[in-house]
């Protein structure tokens, strides 16, 4: 299953997840087993190759995310995560919130 992130840095020890408006980059966690098998980063989230991305975790609740949802993606929001493996480990033990319609 894959995980979509809007990031700051395309370096996995030091990115922070934040706004679409203050993203740099995308981050897309490969997870399978109760971890990030592999993460990779960019510019343009179409761009990855993958044909289904099963979720994204934003920011806040207060985030655009009706185009995520319409691509069928499950949208989370994070509560204290800010690098992409304290993500990572909140999504295994289901520690993020959902938003939605």
């Amino acid at each position: 299953m894959y995980i979509l992130i809007p990031v700051d840095s395309n370096k996995r020890e030091t990115a922070k997840l934040t706004t679409q408006a203050d993203m740099k980059i995308w981050a897309l966690v490969e997870f399978e087993n109760g971890k990030a098998k592999t993460v990779s980063f960019n510019e343009d989230r179409t761009a990855f190759g993958i044909e289904w991305i099963d979720f994204i975790v934003l920011d806040n609740k207060f985030e655009s995310y009706v185009d995520f949802m319409g691509e069928g993606m499950m949208c989370l929001v994070k509560r204290k995560e800010e690098t992409i493996d304290e993500v990572v480990s909140a999504f295994a033990f289901k520690e993020l919130d959902e938003i939605g319609l």
